[in-house]
């Protein structure tokens, strides 16, 4: 059985916001059910509650109803960390899981590639299980499925992944694989071509994706004339052009040893994995050609709008955003939480006018939107904290000034009450997410990526505990009063504010 699913809007290298935020484009290349289906088909019932607390943390605090909060997170597993030689890193964290996640995260992305190879990552996501040297693509396939894994890629603005879930016993199979898919991808012209049609046509798909398409036209206005602006997809433009020796020059400069991180999570010796990457990576490159070692370029942030408007649709898509905090400052911790307050809603979830977020409850008895919800995207050295809002075409102006007046509330009148809710919703966020082994890995290896270490939820714990309303005060006015605004909308947005008003409400005049 082969599958591709394609997600719905995610953002890219976001640490942690209101609800978990899927990373973007990421989706499964080859899923192979066969036999974990067959196991999970007895005792259906039983096997999803154990699936479900299967977390050790979730399983300590339900075992041991008086080990404290606190206590639990302590004890959760500890994260390893081994550096090989040639700089490749190895994490580790065991779950006691019968199956396990592991995978090749690499510092890479749509921000390392230029305006003529934009699209060159995604374009590779594709190639990459198209086979191999060592294995074509159908015995790929075989041995793929005789493990009853699931293989999978996703790219983002920083960070490119190639990850599988398999059973525990089955892991030096498991990084055999991914070490031939990431170091020996069979890329002939045949294969480009064809997966040149495959990726025009999910250009195609994501302009029906609206949510995606306001937040990739929110990028591109905020961080106009620097690579954050690219897309993860690239224009349909590249996707025509990009040639097999544009995706092997793009191997080449990025696809190094020290931008790598081999993650594992659930069933894993640590020592086992190390010996491992020894085995199958220990021969990946850790020099560039002529010491050209790619930087990032500063990317600087532009306060502008972009509007495509569209009066046959039905609802307006509607994002606005401030430059927020990068992945290593110490404000991310207190802008998390002025999130966590503003919180997240949904026409179709219960609560209405009962909902604990001041903004939620306003939306819900006045009808002001389909959906809205806060969101902090963060980059190695900027981030961009907003909130994106779907709409009828009579309650834009409604809704960005409300959701302007949330910031400003932030800015000046934050409660403790506020604050204490905000933090206990934060604290039920990062717990609830890390539910699983993929989820897990997929944790390590962006951390060790972002911070070099995997940071563990009792330090995110301490760093919550230590926010205080004042805290949250200066650290929104620093980001959001007084400051300029990226707007991207879709749709029918005629009523949508003039920008030097959205921008006149970055501020309150008070006596």
């Amino acid at each position: 059985m082969v599958t591709r699913s394609s997600t719905s809007f995610t953002y890219s290298d976001v640490i942690y916001v209101i609800r978990r935020p899927v990373r973007r484009r990421k989706r499964p290349i080859l899923v192979y059910h066969s036999k974990m289906a067959s196991v999970c088909r007895v005792g259906s019932t039983v096997g999803r509650s154990l699936a479900k607390y299967r977390n050790p943390i979730l399983l300590s605090l339900r075992r041991q109803s008086s080990v404290s909060y606190a206590q639990s997170l302590a004890g959760a597993p500890e994260t390893r960390l081994t550096a090989l030689d040639n700089g490749l890193r190895v994490a580790s964290e065991e779950t006691g899981h019968a199956t396990c996640t592991v995978g090749l995260w690499i510092g890479a992305g749509s921000r390392y590639e230029s305006e003529k190879n934009n699209g060159a990552g995604f374009f590779l996501e594709h190639m990459a299980f198209k086979g191999t040297k060592k294995h074509p693509q159908t015995a790929l396939e075989q041995e793929v499925e005789s493990m009853g894994a699931h293989l999978s890629a996703y790219t983002s603005r920083e960070h490119t992944a190639y990850y599988m879930k398999t059973l525990a016993k089955d892991l030096p199979k498991a990084v055999e694989l991914l070490s031939e898919v990431v170091q020996h991808c069979s890329l002939n012209e045949a294969d480009v071509e064809q997966q040149r049609a495959v990726v025009l046509r999910e250009l195609e798909e994501v302009e029906g994706n609206l949510q995606e398409v306001c937040l990739d036209l929110l990028h591109a206005t905020a961080f106009q004339g620097t690579p954050l602006s690219y897309s993860v997809l690239g224009p349909s433009s590249n996707a025509r052009t990009l040639s097999r020796q544009d995706l092997v020059e793009y191997l080449g400069s990025h696809y190094k040893a020290p931008r790598m991180v081999l993650s594992a999570a659930g069933g894993v010796n640590h020592e086992e994995l190390v010996g491992l990457a020894k085995t199958h990576f220990s021969g990946l490159s850790f020099e560039y050609e002529g010491d050209a070692i790619p930087v990032l370029s500063p990317c600087r942030f532009t306060g502008s709008e972009i509007r495509m408007r569209d009066d046959a649709m039905p609802l307006a898509h509607v994002a606005i955003a401030v430059e927020g905090a990068s992945v290593g400052s110490p404000d991310i911790v207190p802008l998390m939480v002025a999130n966590s307050i503003i919180g997240s809603y949904d026409i179709k979830s219960g609560g209405g006018k009962n909902m604990s977020s001041r903004l939620a409850a306003m939306a819900a008895e006045e009808n002001f939107c389909e959906s809205f919800q806060a969101f902090h995207s963060s980059y190695s050295d900027t981030g961009l904290m907003g909130m994106y809002f779907v709409t009828d075409m009579h309650h834009i102006e409604d809704m960005m000034h409300w959701s302007q007046n949330a910031w400003m509330n932030m800015c000046t009148t934050v409660t403790d009450s506020d604050v204490a809710r905000g933090k206990k919703s934060l604290k039920a966020s990062l717990v609830a997410q890390l539910n699983g082994t993929t989820p897990i890995c997929d944790d390590i290896g962006r951390h060790v990526l972002n911070y070099g270490r995997r940071v563990p939820l009792a330090e995110w714990d301490a760093r919550i505990n230590a926010v205080t309303p004042k805290m949250v005060r200066d650290v929104c006015s620093k980001y959001i009063y007084d400051k300029c605004p990226a707007v991207a909308a879709v749709g029918p947005v005629e009523q949508l504010p003039d920008y030097n008003r959205t921008r006149a409400s970055m501020y309150w005049l008070r006596f």
